[in-house]
């Protein structure tokens, strides 16, 4: 396996990137360039037909873990290919190639020990969209660890990796397991050979531990029998502790005071969740990773003006989180309805509603009258309203000398002396010449609607 060999035609490989018990990951090259992972499995397949166990399981799990990437996840690692290679005949598949450090290199130095919460929280709900994105289509990752999940320096995403467990037959999971399985990472029933739904959850809960608190809950020591077995009870039987207790330690003496006090505002929600995920009795974890992925993003929405602003303020150099801008886009979302609702409120008063139907306003609770009708009723109102003006001005017995008038102004218009003076000398011939004027405008009205000509709407009558 050490050796460099052929993968397969028009596949190069560039050698090892990593080697364990569930097989060797090979750094690939495509004629292209395009660079790419490929997952050798440990065990030969030398009759590529039905009648031979290790190939009928290899394909009927590559045909499942397809389904992953009909709709590919920006969190998940694409799968480009699988196969027999040319030499050695073992089962392969070919993975996008994910440029960026692994999550257990983040931890190690010049880096903290922990994550910061604003990071947790970003690696939570994208871990979680990527189960939840795997589950949808009832495919199992069985081995969800630190150096399986990627930060994608392209972009700035967390990708999990390494789809290995997923393709072997139980027999193999077992073996790989016992031998050479990273046991920190392991729910307690994958140490019975069971490979669960939420077998996924508990090393998903046992990443996010890790980044809170700077350790796994059971570290191994060493890598003998003993360690693993150590490391195995710790699973089935012991108590988690406190992550919030290795994450003070952690931080006590690499952060300042300040730094500090923002690093430990862990919201609440995240510690019940990850005690949630580490339940040694799978029906008492989350089902599944959808039903993750909507605990996560519910509790991000919910509680970051509480919980996360606070860790915002204190870190002001980086980019805002995710969860804030949800936020700050509910708000201003909020903020427009209550605006709308106001709005629909006015135009209900108004007689204003929308006609869903049509896409269109309506004005409900006006009366619709015929254009002449309306005509005549408005010259008749300026007649009465001339007539009231002139009454109010003027005494009963004044008498007035007939003038002729060669123009006719609205009297409830015009208020300047002058008007007033040839108002009350010319009273008589200026009725007559209002009612010669109001009947013309009828007249030129009738002609301008025969014409058909377009009009604006006034007050939603016509």
């Amino acid at each position: 396996m050490s050796k460099i060999f052929t993968i397969t035609e028009g596949l190069q490989n560039l050698g090892a990137l990593r080697t364990g018990g569930q097989g060797s990951v090979y750094k690939g090259m495509r004629m292209g360039p395009v660079y790419s992972a490929i997952k050798l499995i440990p065990t030969p397949i030398y009759v590529e037909d039905e009648s031979d166990k290790n190939y009928r399981n290899f394909i009927n799990e590559v045909t499942k873990l397809e389904q992953v990437n009909i709709n590919p996840s920006p969190h998940v690692v694409k799968i480009l290919s699988s196969g027999i290679t040319d030499s050695g005949s073992f089962p392969f598949i070919e993975m996008e190639y994910i440029e960026g450090p692994e999550l257990s290199e983040l931890l190690l130095p010049p880096n903290q020990k922990v994550f910061t919460v604003k990071e947790i929280l970003k690696v939570a709900e994208q871990l979680a969209a990527a189960l939840s994105h795997c589950h949808q289509v009832d495919v199992k990752h069985g081995d969800i660890k630190s150096n399986n999940v990627k930060y994608n320096v392209q972009t700035s995403n967390y990708v999990l990796l390494d789809f290995g467990l997923a393709i072997m037959s139980d027999e193999q999971r077992r073996t790989s397991i016992r031998h050479a399985g990273a046991i920190e990472f392991m729910a307690p029933e994958q140490h019975e050979g069971k490979m669960l739904l939420q077998t996924d959850i508990y090393s998903y809960g046992i990443i996010l531990y890790e980044l809170l608190a700077g350790q796994v809950p059971f570290p191994l020591e060493g890598n003998g029998d003993t360690g693993r077995n150590t490391v195995m009870i710790g699973h089935l039987e012991k108590e988690i502790p406190d992550a919030m207790a290795l994450r003070r330690n952690n931080l006590l003496n690499a952060v300042d005071e300040q730094m500090l006090t923002a690093e430990m505002q862990v919201p609440k929600w995240l510690i019940h969740l990850i005690d949630r995920c580490l339940k040694k009795d799978p029906a008492e974890r989350f089902a599944n990773g959808m039903e993750l992925h909507q605990a996560v993003t519910n509790n991000l929405i919910s509680s970051a003006p509480q919980d996360f602003r606070n860790v915002e303020r204190s870190l002001p150099n980086e980019s805002l989180n995710f969860a804030v801008r949800s936020i700050e886009a509910r708000e201003k979302t909020e903020k427009l309805e209550n605006e709308l609702a106001n709005l629909r409120l006015i135009a209900f008063k108004a007689g204003i509603s929308f006609n869903q139907k049509n896409g269109n306003y309506q004005y409900g609770d006006y009366l619709r009258i015929p254009r002449k009708v309306f005509l005549g009723s408005a010259a008749m109102f300026l007649l009465l309203l001339a007539f009231l003006s002139y009454s109010f001005f003027n005494t009963p017995d004044t008498a007035a000398t007939p003038a002729q008038v060669t123009t006719y102004v609205p009297p409830f218009l015009t208020y300047h002396e002058e008007y007033q003076k040839k108002l009350l000398k010319n009273r008589e011939d200026s009725i007559q010449a209002a009612k010669l004027q109001a009947a013309e405008k009828v007249k030129t009205a009738g002609k301008q609607n025969g014409k058909k000509k377009k009009r604006k709407k006034f007050l939603g009558i016509f």
